[in-house]
This record gives structure tokens, C-alpha cells and sequence, in this order.
């Protein structure tokens, strides 16, 4: 059960890392979301926004959005997302650990895990992530606007620092709800993606126990 338990969230908050580290997934939407055009902004301006507030929610530095005007609510906020950055970094650094220990002490022999149903962690790791993704998923893609809207009453409790005013806070017009929601999209791909991995592995796992055994 531990073992499963740290997979599912290995796989997940590696999935939520992956649009916050791989910063070409926002570059490219700059143009396929006609961006310069709707705000008049050149690209290379567009750009060191987002830069300088990826820079300060992941490394730390100074908090700016180059160009474009920021208010000390809009640096709050991205404060507050960087406490939730950090947590995932947090997490997926502790359970790549313990998955990695787990590992070392199932190849020596000194930990043998219980196969629930016949099947390994791994595939109930896989199981539970996916369908927890499926289900939140699903919900979202009934209605965005409202999700979107109940994630951040859940993750940013009794503040709403996150209603951005487009006069005062400029980089809203630069990640648009668009984006995020293609963030959302990337990350239950890629979740998916290890989900599926991990089922597998399993399944062949399995599988060749079973032809050692005959």
C-alpha cells in the first residue's frame, strides 16, 4: 500500500512539474494563441514576462514581469503559487526517494511487496492516478470556467488575490485562461502516459513470472 501510495503521487506531481519546468510548452502558444496580436505586444516582450515570474515561483528571484505593469496583489498571488510549486517539487523529490529505496530493497530480496487482486503496486499506483485524473478530468471539461474557479477557492482559501485587474496586473493578458487549461490538458496527458506505463510494466512483470514459474 506505501509502495502504491508513493507511485501515484510520484506520477502525479511529476506530471504537474512538467509545464512549470518545460517552459517551451508556454512559448509556443505565444503564436498559436495570437497573443502579440491581441495585446499588441511583440513577442520577446510577451516572453520576459513570463520569464521573470517563472523565475521568481521556481528559483526564487526577484519578482518582475519586464515590461508589463504588476501590482503587490499580483506579486502575493505568485507568491502563493510558489508555495504550491515548491510543495510539488517537495513531493516529487521525497517519493523519487522512497520509490528508489523501495526498488533497491525488492531487487535484494529484503522487501517483497503483496499483490492485491494479483497485481503489483505498480498497477494499482497506475489505476488510482488515472482514475483520479479521469474523474477531476471530466468535471472540468463539463464546465472550465467553473473548475477553474473552484480549484482556486480550494488551493487559495479566502483570498482573492487571483481576479486579476488587466490594468494593474498585465500578465493576466498574456496567460489567459486558454493557457491554462492547456496546462491542465498537458499534465492529464502525461499522467496518463506514466499511468499507463506503470500498468504495463506490471502486466509484464507478471507475465514473465509466470513463464519462469511453468
Amino acid at each position: 500500500m506505501l509502495c502504491t501510495v508513493v507511485l501515484a503521487l510520484l506520477v502525479l506531481s511529476f506530471s504537474i512539474s512538467v509545464p512549470i519546468l518545460f517552459r517551451p510548452f508556454y512559448y509556443v502558444q505565444i503564436n498559436a494563441l495570437n497573443l502579440p496580436q491581441q495585446t499588441g505586444w511583440s513577442t520577446e516582450t510577451i516572453r520576459e514576462a513570463y520569464d521573470q515570474v517563472l523565475d521568481f515561483c521556481v528559483l526564487g528571484k526577484p519578482f518582475g514581469t519586464g515590461q508589463l505593469a504588476w501590482s503587490e496583489s499580483g506579486r502575493s498571488h505568485f507568491a502563493d503559487v510558489r508555495g504550491l510549486f515548491l510543495l510539488d517539487f517537495a513531493v516529487l523529490a521525497v517519493t523519487a526517494l522512497l520509490a528508489v529505496l523501495l526498488l533497491i530493497l525488492y531487487k535484494r530480496g529484503r522487501l517483497r511487496f503483496y499483490r492485491f487482486g494479483g497485481r503489483g503496486p505498480g498497477f494499482w499506483a497506475g489505476v488510482l492516478a488515472a482514475g483520479l485524473v479521469l474523474a477531476v478530468g471530466g468535471l472540468a471539461a463539463l464546465d472550465f470556467n467553473r473548475a477553474f474557479t473552484v480549484f482556486h477557492a480550494i488551493f487559495f482559501p479566502g483570498k482573492d488575490n487571483w481576479l486579476f485587474d488587466p490594468a494593474t496586473d498585465q500578465i493576466i493578458l498574456v496567460m489567459p485562461e486558454a493557457f491554462f487549461r492547456n496546462c491542465a490538458i498537458l499534465i492529464g496527458v502525461v499522467l496518463l502516459v506514466c499511468c499507463g506505463a506503470l500498468i504495463c510494466f506490471d502486466l509484464l512483470h507478471r507475465h514473465r513470472e509466470k513463464n519462469r514459474g511453468g
